[in-house]
């Protein structure tokens, strides 16, 4: 009996010496790097935005620690898959924090965004969305531990209707789909280009699931339209309108949402975009943007986009925040990614910088979207920036 209660007690203490010496080499490990994590959604609804975001994102880390690092550490990108869903993603954020994050990137929906910060929120981690651009995300919930820093669509749309007021585009069409956001993105069309005084004269929807457009673009060319806004953002329906637009041999000029933004169109609308204008948030001949294509074509052998870009920021961003907090403690990161002013990145027109003005916590430039025009099947030149 004695024997038996000095083994067990033998193994009791081999036990705890082994959590300790396990904690132990996990504390080693967290000094060892800085720890980022980033929720993506690899298999999801928002796998083909979320994918190039993460890959923006990975890169940056890579430049950062061929560069040393941060805080004399090298940079640890810790990836969770969330697939879109909102209990998952909160889920991912809980284990990231459990792994000792100093700060969470966000690359994913809306929603799952928004169930993700119920987890910062209550363990005060820092916690950013790069690219999402819902208008609600730093307004539904009341966490100062999280910020925005892509382009609201409010401010996508804004510019696009400055774009048109500079046209001095007086009667206009709006054509769209019926998804939920499409039919958004058409309210708030609608409702800025009758503020603007600008007269919508058409306004047609395309069925998700349609084999032509030919019919909502007979009427618009009845209706002799000065413009066309397209404010859809599903890519099989744009295809189609487009290639309706150009059978019925219209020459009214194309205002396209930041859904023509994505690169793929150069390929599913190939011969079908020349001199459709669409807003963007990505200049190429800004010398910022320009560096990070040159390094990025060069290490990945491959023509980054918008969507890299993002990611790419959002990296930047926390390093530059926790370099000026000079520790990764998360309230001493959180006051200095608050505090973050004239931050210049490779997103946004020439002179945009991100800031969180007063308090707020979305970071884009107000005036930092473009509008751009296709050049034949590639995306070309800024034709015109900011709200004025």
């Amino acid at each position: 009996m004695t024997v038996l209660i000095s083994n067990i007690r033998r193994q009791a203490a081999a036990a705890v010496l082994g959590a300790a010496l396990s904690a132990l080499a996990l504390g080693v490990q967290a000094q060892t790097t800085v720890r980022i994590g980033m929720i993506t959604d690899k298999v999801g609804p928002a796998k083909p935005y979320a994918e190039p975001v993460a890959l923006g994102a990975a890169f940056a880390v890579k430049q950062i620690n061929a560069q040393g690092g941060l805080l004399g550490r090298p940079i640890e990108l810790l990836t969770e898959d969330d697939q879109g869903r909102p209990d998952v993603s909160a889920t991912a954020a809980r284990k990231l924090v459990d792994q000792g994050v100093a700060f969470i990137l966000s690359v994913s929906l809306t929603p799952a965004t928004q169930q993700a910060q119920s987890v910062s929120l209550e363990t005060k981690t820092p916690h950013m969305t790069p690219s999402n651009s819902g208008d609600t995300l730093t307004t539904q919930i009341d966490n100062p531990n999280f910020w925005q820093t892509g382009p609201l669509g409010s401010t996508q749309i804004a510019t696009l209707l400055a774009y048109a007021r500079a046209k001095n585009f007086k009667r206009v069409a709006l054509i769209t789909d019926n998804s939920d956001l499409g039919q958004l993105i058409n309210r708030f069309f609608k409702a800025g280009l009758e503020k603007a005084g600008i007269q919508v004269v058409a306004e047609e929807v395309v069925p998700r699931g349609a084999n032509t457009a030919e019919p909502q673009m007979q009427k618009i060319r009845a209706a002799t339209p000065e413009a066309l806004f397209m404010a859809g953002v599903l890519t099989p329906e744009n295809v189609l309108i487009l290639r309706a637009y150009r059978q019925l041999g219209l020459k009214t000029p194309v205002l396209g949402n930041y859904n023509l933004s994505v690169p793929q169109y150069t390929a599913v609308a190939k011969g079908l975009l020349d001199g459709v204008v669409f807003v963007d948030a990505f200049d190429p001949a800004k010398p910022e943007t320009a560096r990070f294509i040159e390094a990025y074509r060069k290490d990945a052998g491959a023509e980054p986009y918008n969507l890299m870009g993002y990611g790419y920021d959002g990296v930047m961003m926390v390093a530059d925040a926790i370099r000026r907090a000079g520790s990764t403690d998360k309230e001493k990161v959180r006051a200095a990614m608050q505090a973050s002013t004239g931050y210049v990145g490779v997103m946004g027109g020439t002179g945009a910088t991100y800031q969180f003005r007063e308090g707020k916590r979305t970071g884009f430039d107000p005036n930092g979207m473009v509008v751009r025009v296709y050049e034949g099947d590639r995306q070309g030149r800024v034709v015109h920036v900011g709200l004025k």
